[in-house]
């Protein structure tokens, strides 16, 4: 089974992407859930309970990947594909895991206009979230970069997005 990463900042499309793959018909989950992912402290001395409002309580938590889930999920081999899409703090473990890492990306002014406007999950609408989007924009984004196999910038097209997506799990 070949396995697939997307990856990326907020707001770049990971979930559209996501959904667009299991719409053509492939096995491709979101980890960016609760099921697949939750908020743990980022220091010992960090509150001990996931944050329950968005703003400052979310600059002491990572975002984490649930890695028992996880690596049930990429040791299945119930498909030919398996796509998933997420960005984690502990996701690093798993690249080796994957055949391709797939970053999607897109510049800032169109970040912060998508997540203003995105419907499906609020993440990045508060101020502070959106400073840290930003801050990870700098710093988590160059290193996804040296981990993907490519980068797609998705200012084109959905379907030609998933179509390079597609195009590089079949090589």
């Amino acid at each position: 089974m070949k396995r697939v990463l997307i990856t990326g900042m907020s707001g770049t499309g990971k979930s559209t992407v996501i959904r667009a793959l299991a719409a053509r018909g492939y096995k491709a989950v979101d980890l960016d859930s609760g099921e697949w992912s939750h908020w743990v402290p980022m220091a010992d001395d960090g509150p001990a309970d996931p944050p329950s409002a968005p703003g400052s309580a979310w600059q002491n938590h990572d975002w984490v990947w649930r890695e028992d889930r996880v690596a049930v999920l990429l040791a299945d081999s119930d498909a030919e594909m398996l796509f998933v899409g997420g960005t984690a703090a502990n996701q690093g473990r798993f690249h080796p895991d994957f055949d391709h890492i797939v970053l999607l990306s897109a510049p800032v002014s169109v970040l912060v206009a998508r997540l203003a406007s995105r419907a499906t999950n609020d993440y990045g609408k508060d101020p502070d979230e959106l400073a840290r989007v930003l801050q990870h924009v700098d710093t988590v984004e160059p290193l996804l970069r040296r981990a993907a196999s490519l980068e797609i910038d998705t200012r084109i097209p959905l379907d030609d997005v998933v179509d390079a997506v597609e195009s590089v799990a079949r090589s």
